[in-house]
Protein backbone atom coordinates (compact mmCIF):
# COMPACT_ATOMS: atom_id res chain seq x y z
CA UNK A 1 0.00 0.00 0.00
CA UNK A 2 1.23 3.24 -0.94
CA UNK A 3 1.56 6.77 0.84
CA UNK A 4 -1.41 8.01 -1.04
CA UNK A 5 -4.06 5.19 -0.15
CA UNK A 6 -2.66 5.26 3.60
CA UNK A 7 -3.49 9.00 3.79
CA UNK A 8 -6.94 8.22 2.05
CA UNK A 9 -7.84 5.55 4.57
CA UNK A 10 -6.67 7.47 7.57
CA UNK A 11 -8.80 10.48 6.19
CA UNK A 12 -11.35 8.60 5.65
CA UNK A 13 -11.72 7.26 9.60
CA UNK A 14 -10.65 10.62 11.03
CA UNK A 15 -13.93 11.77 9.09
CA UNK A 16 -15.93 9.66 11.17
CA UNK A 17 -14.80 11.01 14.29
CA UNK A 18 -15.21 14.80 13.18
CA UNK A 19 -17.83 16.57 14.27
CA UNK A 20 -19.93 17.19 11.00
CA UNK A 21 -20.91 20.87 10.08
CA UNK A 22 -25.28 21.03 9.60
CA UNK A 23 -26.26 23.53 6.70
CA UNK A 24 -29.57 25.06 6.24
CA UNK A 25 -29.93 22.23 3.12
CA UNK A 26 -29.67 19.46 5.82
CA UNK A 27 -32.04 21.52 8.35
CA UNK A 28 -34.19 21.79 5.39
CA UNK A 29 -34.33 17.88 4.35
CA UNK A 30 -34.64 16.68 8.77
CA UNK A 31 -38.04 19.39 8.73
CA UNK A 32 -39.02 17.78 5.82
CA UNK A 33 -38.50 14.28 7.55
CA UNK A 34 -39.90 15.97 10.67
CA UNK A 35 -43.18 16.92 8.25
CA UNK A 36 -43.30 13.09 6.52
CA UNK A 37 -42.30 10.42 9.00
CA UNK A 38 -45.44 10.39 11.34
CA UNK A 39 -48.20 9.82 8.44
CA UNK A 40 -45.99 7.45 6.62
CA UNK A 41 -45.72 5.41 10.40
CA UNK A 42 -49.61 5.82 10.62
CA UNK A 43 -50.07 4.64 6.94
CA UNK A 44 -47.92 1.68 7.83
CA UNK A 45 -49.59 0.37 11.08
CA UNK A 46 -52.85 1.11 10.11
CA UNK A 47 -52.42 -0.46 6.94
CA UNK A 48 -50.81 -3.67 8.02
CA UNK A 49 -53.37 -3.70 10.69
CA UNK A 50 -56.66 -3.42 8.51
CA UNK A 51 -55.16 -6.03 5.85
CA UNK A 52 -54.50 -8.58 9.20
CA UNK A 53 -58.25 -7.94 10.26
CA UNK A 54 -59.07 -8.84 6.88
CA UNK A 55 -57.17 -11.79 7.00
CA UNK A 56 -58.81 -13.08 10.05
CA UNK A 57 -62.64 -12.78 8.22
CA UNK A 58 -61.42 -14.68 5.50
CA UNK A 59 -59.62 -17.52 7.35
CA UNK A 60 -62.82 -17.80 9.39
CA UNK A 61 -64.80 -17.76 5.76
CA UNK A 62 -62.78 -20.15 4.22
CA UNK A 63 -61.01 -22.75 6.44
CA UNK A 64 -62.43 -24.45 9.63
CA UNK A 65 -61.13 -22.37 12.13
CA UNK A 66 -64.79 -21.40 13.40
CA UNK A 67 -65.69 -24.68 14.14
CA UNK A 68 -62.19 -24.83 16.23
CA UNK A 69 -63.30 -21.35 17.63
CA UNK A 70 -66.86 -23.17 18.78
CA UNK A 71 -68.82 -21.17 16.28
CA UNK A 72 -71.63 -22.62 14.66
CA UNK A 73 -71.95 -20.29 11.25
CA UNK A 74 -68.83 -18.75 10.99
CA UNK A 75 -69.48 -17.13 7.58
CA UNK A 76 -71.37 -14.07 8.83
CA UNK A 77 -68.36 -13.24 11.60
CA UNK A 78 -66.04 -14.04 8.93
CA UNK A 79 -67.55 -11.51 6.49
CA UNK A 80 -68.39 -9.13 8.73
CA UNK A 81 -64.92 -8.96 9.85
CA UNK A 82 -63.17 -8.98 6.51
CA UNK A 83 -65.35 -6.42 5.38
CA UNK A 84 -64.35 -3.69 8.14
CA UNK A 85 -60.54 -4.55 7.41
CA UNK A 86 -61.07 -3.92 4.30
CA UNK A 87 -62.77 -1.07 4.99
CA UNK A 88 -60.52 0.34 7.05
CA UNK A 89 -57.54 -0.46 4.25
CA UNK A 90 -59.84 1.82 1.91
CA UNK A 91 -59.19 4.58 4.58
CA UNK A 92 -55.74 4.30 5.24
CA UNK A 93 -54.95 6.67 2.02
CA UNK A 94 -57.55 9.78 2.62
CA UNK A 95 -56.55 9.53 6.37
CA UNK A 96 -52.29 9.66 5.51
CA UNK A 97 -53.26 12.14 2.62
CA UNK A 98 -55.08 14.31 5.85
CA UNK A 99 -52.18 13.72 8.86
CA UNK A 100 -49.82 14.24 5.47
CA UNK A 101 -51.34 17.70 4.38
CA UNK A 102 -52.06 19.04 8.53
CA UNK A 103 -48.36 18.63 9.05
CA UNK A 104 -47.14 20.46 5.81
CA UNK A 105 -49.43 23.50 6.85
CA UNK A 106 -48.27 23.29 10.66
CA UNK A 107 -44.58 23.35 9.17
CA UNK A 108 -45.20 25.39 5.74
CA UNK A 109 -43.83 28.69 6.88
CA UNK A 110 -40.81 27.44 8.85
CA UNK A 111 -39.75 25.20 5.19
CA UNK A 112 -40.83 28.39 2.66
CA UNK A 113 -38.78 30.46 4.82
CA UNK A 114 -35.67 28.08 5.10
CA UNK A 115 -36.01 26.86 1.38
CA UNK A 116 -35.96 30.76 0.22
CA UNK A 117 -33.22 31.68 2.40
CA UNK A 118 -31.45 28.58 -0.19
CA UNK A 119 -32.52 29.94 -3.15
CA UNK A 120 -31.13 33.23 -2.29
CA UNK A 121 -28.04 32.01 -1.63
CA UNK A 122 -27.26 30.80 -5.06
Amino acid sequence: MNRSDKEFIVQKIRTQYTEKETTELDELRALDKKVRRPALIFAYVFGALSAIIMGIGMSLVMTDIGTTLNIGNSMVPGVVIGVVGLLMALCTYPLYTRILGARKNAYASEILKLSDRLIEKQ
